[in-house]
């Protein structure tokens, strides 16, 4: 098992943190929970605008921790930061400290446990860690965004780890972001 954790490190398909491996059948429990066809083309990853197929999708979120009840969050979040309008591009090879902050809202938040309060950018949640962690290694893995040679970012930013959190709807006086 070191050998195949070490492994991955060889290849540079991790972000500095060991990875789950991606064994057929967890990512087939993943592919499970959507009726796309694995091959299909969801988005172009910048900067190298890689091919982000619903099975590349699932492999790096196997690889993140993700339960597979999150693959359907991790999958929406792809097709958002891929669409040029947000600029993934500009935020892979920066070197300022961006990253992409993930929000998660409406019924899935309670659903999946997201978290929203105390400890929001903490650890102890895992689908606010794993979702977060699997953008980042498809931007590395699929888009090409590699630490000191793509990503430039002179001080970094633990963001780039996994950013995401839940929107604490029962406590904002706005409407939600679902609702927008």
């Amino acid at each position: 098992m070191a050998d195949e954790i070490e492994g991955f490190f060889e290849r540079g398909v991790t972000d500095g943190l060991p990875v789950v491996p991606p064994t057929r059948t967890r990512v087939d429990a993943m592919l499970a929970t959507t009726r796309r066809d694995r091959q299909q083309v969801v988005a172009e990853v910048p900067p190298n605008m890689g091919r982000a197929t619903v099975e590349k999708i699932a492999v790096n979120a196997v690889m993140a921790g993700c339960h597979p009840d999150y693959f359907p969050v991790v999958f929406a979040v792809v097709e958002a930061a891929c669409d040029p309008v947000f600029n993934l591009h500009g935020q892979s090879g920066t070197t300022n400290a961006a990253s992409p902050l993930i929000v998660v809202s409406g019924p899935v938040r309670q659903r999946l446990g997201v978290n929203c309060a105390a400890g929001v950018f903490g650890p102890g949640y895992r689908a606010n860690a794993t979702i977060g962690r699997a953008l980042r290694l498809i931007m590395i893995n699929v888009g090409g965004t590699r630490a000191s040679q793509i990503s430039m970012s002179t001080m970094g930013h633990p963001g780039r780890y996994t950013y995401c959190i839940g929107e604490y709807e029962e406590a904002s006086p706005w409407e939600p972001l679902h609702v927008e």
